[in-house]
């Protein structure tokens, strides 16, 4: 059974950053594989996980910023990937494979925001693609390693953008329905909630935990699709193109922003647990669907029925499967 989505509480705030989330963790000898690890949130989290004495592969897109971002950081990686290119997914995955070490953390940071409608060669859209497809494509491949450890953690960056949908079963890929680049967003996001859900109850028997994280509002490069306009539909301007005063006060450092993921990777406060959401290093509340609190996770997030309807549909659309 998976955690009780209940606070603990764990005595960190919103203000924590990821060097005050680690604390004294060692992590010598500890092997991490984290995407998007080397811009914005993920460099941050692979910069403390590095000073802590983790090894890390950091597959990158842009594999020339990727060496010029971490040219100072020991022990790191950095291999030739694209979320959106199967292809370049399955051969980073075999290479991997091939070395039969076991993997003690997978970070699933990488993403894109808000993009224009946009579909693969397979008829998959974009975000939906890359920000679940493409991840869960890859933890396939590292599912034997991850089993090998025997005490991994899986930390899958979901967003409070989950509140925007949840899974549309019937049009998961905006085949036939309207693009939203909200929604879209939303369900991926939503995507990767169940996805650690799932992959918890999946792993809790071979010593793997995972977790979803909401790493709050942080100025990156993820928000390079996002207009003046698509933030003021969703009230992160007002008319004038100002930041309202409450919601200038939900943003998040990078520091900050990393520092939830940093905790659920690390954190002795979660031995034992897993399956559940988090923000501002703590586990987060389940709130109601009707809420208009911008905290907490919602019902959707956190169904278990709609977690394996989502791994089901998952195996079925890459033709992969887990076992």
């Amino acid at each position: 059974m998976p955690t009780s989505q209940y606070p603990l509480p764990s005595g960190f705030s919103r203000s924590t950053t990821s060097e005050e989330a680690l604390g004294n963790a060692d992590l010598t000898g500890k092997l991490a594989v984290v995407t998007g690890g080397y811009a914005g949130l993920g460099l941050e989290t692979v910069r403390v996980l590095s000073k802590a004495g983790a090894s890390i592969i950091v597959p990158a897109r842009d594999t020339e910023k990727a060496k010029a971002a971490l040219k100072d950081l020991p022990r790191i990686e950095i291999h030739s990937f694209d979320l959106s290119n199967p292809a370049l997914i399955n051969a980073f995955g075999r290479e991997f494979a091939a070395s039969h070490r076991p993997l003690d953390l997978f970070i699933g940071n990488a993403g894109i925001m808000a993009t224009p409608r946009a579909h693969d060669d397979r008829g998959f859209e974009r975000q939906f693609a890359t920000n679940h497809l493409g991840h869960f494509q890859l933890a396939a491949w590292l599912w034997p390693a991850l089993k090998r450890s025997g005490n991994a953690r899986v930390v899958a960056l979901s967003s409070g953008a989950h509140r925007f949908s949840a899974i549309d079963f019937d049009d998961p890929n905006y085949q036939r329905r309207p693009y939203d680049a909200w929604k879209s967003y939303g369900q991926s996001k939503t995507a990767n909630a169940l996805f650690a859900l799932e992959l918890d109850r999946r792993g809790v028997e071979h010593g793997v935990r995972a977790f979803s994280v909401h790493p709050g509002s942080i100025r990156t490069e993820l928000t390079r699709y996002v207009s003046d306009a698509d933030m003021e539909a969703i009230g992160f301007r007002d008319t004038d193109g100002n930041i309202p005063s409450h919601i200038a006060a939900l943003f998040k450092t990078i520091e900050q922003g990393a520092a939830t993921t940093v905790w659920c990777a690390t954190s002795r406060q979660l031995d034992g647990m897993g399956g559940v959401y988090c923000e501002d290093c703590d586990i987060a509340e389940a709130l109601p669907a009707d809420t208009t609190e911008l905290r907490g996770v919602m019902p959707w997030a956190m169904d278990e029925e709609a977690a394996a309807r989502l791994w089901t549909l998952s195996e079925k659309l890459l033709g992969i499967s887990f076992e």
